[in-house]
């Protein structure tokens, strides 16, 4: 597996993650289960900065890629309209 996907992976799964945690602080919030309510909403928070830190080096490996594709394309562009 690339950097690239394993980057999306791990940020999916972070994704995933938060979004239990926030599901339960919601739970606990209306039980007014104030203790676990913030410790289900301290989780999520942590798990969806894990997914945002995720996301954003997915998304430079991506673009770096993609940078390097249209360079190569742009010098093979280059070097058969100087060819006779």
């Amino acid at each position: 597996m690339s950097k690239t996907w394993e980057h999306y992976h791990h940020a999916a799964r972070h994704h995933e993650r938060a979004a239990y945690h926030y599901n339960e602080a919601m739970k606990s919030a209306k039980a007014e289960e104030n203790e676990k309510a913030a410790h289900h909403a301290y989780l999520a928070h942590g798990h969806n900065q894990q997914a945002n830190h995720h996301d954003i080096e997915a998304a430079k490996l991506h673009a770096e890629h993609s940078d390097s594709l249209a360079k190569s394309a742009s010098e093979k562009g280059a070097k058969n309209s100087t060819a006779p």
